[in-house]
């Protein structure tokens, strides 16, 4: 164990009492000539907020002085919660006036002032930044006489940045622009800082998209060392490389993606054994051959750690000539792969595995979309075109369906929330917004894909080498009881709910749910009462999936843990994989996983963000028309309507006028005081557009009563 974890846990005991540093040299038996050293140490841990030295010159962890140490998440109303960095620590509430000049997102110490309980969360105040988060904020520019200043386009930061005239840099009144700030905000002053790139006006065709892309820091191309790199790599496979791995080409593979899918990373066959069973072989990309450790690719690919899908562009992991080129699964081409062959028996177990690396060439690149016509609509001119694949096809849907009743059967919990489909015109204006299809060729690669993730982390879990694992913890114990409370107003209850739950117990309710008009709101606030899943060095298993083994294997041209754990796979095939190697690797995985785990949840927000804006705009054409819709969740000042179409939008409690509306925050749901009526999730509404403002992405609806 390294010294500094050592400290902390002795810190962390109940008898422990702040001690001076000599006291702590001395506990530690720390020799004389290395005094010096373990100063630094207890220097730099707290620096980095991870013990407190207090005003007598004593140290101890923050948990044990009533601080708090971590992320800032500030909400639009100008209140806040601290993230604890320390497992099994609340989050503390932070109010508006309790800032002293922190900001969304700044990695911060509290003092707890109120302890928490019976259901109430700590609250406290902030007593120190240590990190700030927001150096550039993006925004639109707004200009006075003698100086300017920029209302950020992030509603959680909730200070305007004064703009001295002489930092203006020729920005003009309605441009978006990006700001350095210049003097941290201090209480009750505005931070200042300085225009350091004008983005357009803000109503210009694609400021909108560009603005989220510097918000996020999503970069806009590859640094030119990169490209070079990636210029270099020769496409034609030599026939030494071709003949050291098992060739498949002769094989019927198929790949099955979206229409405009372009970097396509798996494919797929389906056999029937002499046995009865079947063999489900998945060819992924073999991305590790061309992108090595600590090349520039690979460092970039670390840098960004996902592929980021907005709404009118991709954002790759990796450069055009790989990620659409020389890796993905074009077909009729050559193409290096990691296959794993798995036996799988009529039930869905697979009785045996093969991990190996191998050369393939597709036979077909099959869309979701003409696979789904064939099985469920048998559309004869498909089954024409692909008369030679309807076997594999029919063989696919059978095992699909195998698999999936497997997974139902120990208890793994499917959500089917609607995902938006958003067409855009030549100029990025959104012409439709649908649901996407999720259709019986999607449910296929996403079950193969599952077992394939599944039986690649039981395989190396075995093994006993550093990985990177998915993980998805238990629930927080509060939170399902409370969940337990609240579905119990619609006569359901959970079963077995003690000091811990089973994914099966929540797996039922779904299916008690299914087709009725609660399911909406069960669903959701279910998903508020899981944790968020997340990339582990640790393998602490997969609670959604109710997998005891779980990780990321498929998609190594847009997913930088999948990439890293090909290299690992691909080490320990060739028997490379020593001590000092794994000693190595088990830092590489710590730092993949957390890097990785950040930049989804980024990619997340920026995604979520562009579809929000697409949506605005598509309502902003549709002012004063009415539409059925769903109330979707219901908050103190209203409820969100969510049409046919996934775009959802407020009515304000405010503009219900024919009673005084009382808010039942346990039950989500609103109750008129003298009328008795009820609004609550999952009741069907008429609404009528009433604003879509494009800049705050937000749409109100009035009800139609």
């Amino acid at each position: 164990m390294a010294i500094k974890e050592k400290i902390l846990e002795f810190m962390r005991e109940s008898a422990y009492n702040p001690m001076l540093d000599v006291e702590l040299a001395n506990v530690f038996q720390i020799e004389p000539q290395q005094m010096g050293e373990f100063y630094a140490v207890l220097d730099e841990m707290e620096k980095a907020g991870q013990i407190i030295k207090t005003k007598k010159h004593r140290y101890a962890a923050p948990e044990r002085m009533n601080l708090i140490v971590g992320k800032l998440q500030q909400h639009q109303k100008g209140f806040g919660f601290i993230l604890s960095e320390v497992e099994g620590y609340d989050d503390v509430f932070i109010a508006s006036t309790d800032m002293n000049g922190a900001m969304h997102n700044d990695r911060v110490i509290g003092r707890i002032t109120k302890k928490g309980g019976d259901g109430k969360r700590a609250e406290g105040e902030i007593i120190r930044i240590l990190e700030r988060a927001n150096t550039e904020i993006v925004g639109t520019f707004e200009s006075s006489k003698n100086f300017g200043f920029v209302v950020p386009d992030d509603a959680r930061i909730k200070m305007d940045i004064y703009i001295p005239k002489s930092e203006i840099n020729g920005a003009k009144e309605g441009y978006k622009v990006v700001a350095r700030i210049t003097k941290w905000p201090q209480p009750r002053r505005n931070p200042e800082g300085k225009i350091i790139e004008v983005l357009g006006h803000k109503d210009d065709v694609g400021t909108d998209i560009i603005s989220i892309m510097k918000k996020y820091k999503l970069p806009e191309g590859f640094p030119k060392k990169v490209e070079e790199e990636a210029a270099r790599i020769i496409e034609e496979i030599p026939i030494e490389e071709i003949n050291r791995r098992i060739d498949l080409r002769d094989k019927k593979i198929v790949t099955i993606d979206g229409k405009d899918a372009k970097d396509l990373d798996d494919a797929v066959s389906v056999e029937i054994l002499p046995n009865g069973n079947y063999l489900l072989g998945v060819h992924i990309a073999d991305v590790t051959h061309y992108v090595k450790e600590y090349s520039k690719l690979d460092k970039e690919a670390f840098k960004r750690g996902t592929s980021v899908y907005l709404v009118d562009r991709v954002i790759p992991m990796l450069p055009k000539k790989l990620s659409n080129g020389v890796c993905s699964l074009n077909p009729k081409v050559n193409r290096l792969t990691l296959s794993v062959d798995m036996e799988i028996d009529k039930k869905g177990k697979v009785v045996n595995h093969k991990i190996y690396e191998s050369v393939i060439k597709t036979c077909e690149r099959m869309t979701y979309t003409d696979v789904s016509n064939i099985l469920e609509n048998g559309d004869e001119e498909l089954k024409s075109r692909y008369a030679y694949l309807l076997d594999d096809f029919k063989r696919m849907e059978q095992l699909a369906k195998i698999l999936r009743k497997r997974r139902e059967d120990r208890g793994s919990i499917d959500f089917d929330f609607d995902e938006s489909k958003i067409v855009l015109d030549e100029q990025g204006i959104p012409i439709e917004i649908k649901k996407a299809e999720r259709r019986i060729a999607n449910r296929i690669i996403e079950e193969f894909m599952l077992i394939c993730n599944e039986t690649v982390a039981e395989h190396f879990y075995w093994a006993d080498l550093p990985f990177v694992y998915r993980i998805h913890e238990d629930p927080d114990m509060e939170k399902i009881e409370s969940f337990n409370k609240f579905i119990h107003n619609f006569g359901y209850h959970l079963k077995g709910v003690t000091n811990d739950i089973h994914p099966r117990a929540l797996q039922d309710l779904l299916k008690k749910v299914e087709g009725r008009k609660e399911e909406r709101i069960i669903n959701t606030i279910m998903l508020r009462s899981l944790k968020k899943a997340r990339y582990s060095p640790e393998n602490s298993g997969h609670f959604g999936l109710a997998a005891q083994n779980y990780c990321h294997f498929t998609s190594p041209i847009r997913r930088y843990p999948d990439l890293q754990i090909h290299r690992i796979i691909k080490e320990s095939l060739s028997g490379n994989l020593t001590g000092k190697r794994i000693k190595k690797l088990k830092g590489i995985v710590e730092k993949a996983a957390e890097q990785s785990s950040e930049k989804e949840r980024i990619a997340v927000e920026a995604e979520r963000e562009t579809e929000d804006l697409k949506k605005t705009e598509y309502m902003s054409h549709h002012i004063g028309e009415e539409f059925e819709g769903i109330i979707s969740s219901v908050v103190s000042f209203g409820m969100f309507v969510e049409l046919e179409n996934t775009i959802e939008g407020l009515v304000r409690i405010s503009s219900l006028v024919d009673d005084y509306y009382i808010y039942d925050e346990e039950n989500y749901c609103f109750t008129g005081e003298r009328t008795k009526k009820t609004y609550r999730i999952g009741d069907e509404v008429r609404v009528k557009v009433i604003r879509a403002d494009i800049s705050q992405k937000e749409i109100d609806f009035m009800l139609i009563q």
